[in-house]
């Protein structure tokens, strides 16, 4: 950048050559795959790292695409819902799997003993705040909210 002085152009780009303009694709991908081969690593194109990276947040960020999108740079959630669906309907079947777990499991209740029994007005506070708690915690994942919603408006 300093040796090129008044003549460098930032574009801003990730990778570009020693003056500011965008780099010829094959030369990324020879130092990439110069990379991978050095290092042992299984070959890839250099596109799947976007495709990675856009997967990863998507699954950390419980499939929030707006976020995405503007990461990408895309002017439409849609572009990032096209491409990437596949991420966020595989969320929502372990999402349905952990609800299904936790609200209609098979394993019947231990019968209360008598040192867990409560009087009556203690143990109904109880379990409406623990129930409380899992609903909340369960709408914290929208992709859970929205199928809780589907379910309360089926009923």
């Amino acid at each position: 950048m300093d040796l090129f002085g008044d003549e460098y152009i930032d574009n801003n780009l990730v990778f570009c050559s020693s003056n500011g303009r965008p780099m010829v694709s094959q030369v990324i991908n020879r130092a990439f795959n110069k990379l991978i081969k050095e290092n042992g690593l299984p070959h890839v194109v250099f596109h799947s790292l976007r495709h990675s990276s856009i997967t990863y947040k998507l699954k950390l960020n419980g499939g929030d695409m707006k976020s995405v999108q503007g990461d990408l740079g895309h002017a439409q959630v849609k572009m990032v819902a096209d491409v990437y669906s596949h991420i966020i309907d595989e969320d929502r079947c372990i999402n349905a799997q952990r609800l299904e777990e936790a609200f209609y499991s098979l394993k019947a209740p231990a019968p209360p003993t008598a040192s867990t029994t409560a009087t009556a007005d203690e143990k109904p506070a109880e379990n409406l705040n623990n129930d409380a708690a899992t609903i909340l915690k369960l709408l914290q994942n929208p992709e859970t909210a929205a199928l809780l919603k589907q379910l309360v408006n089926a009923i």
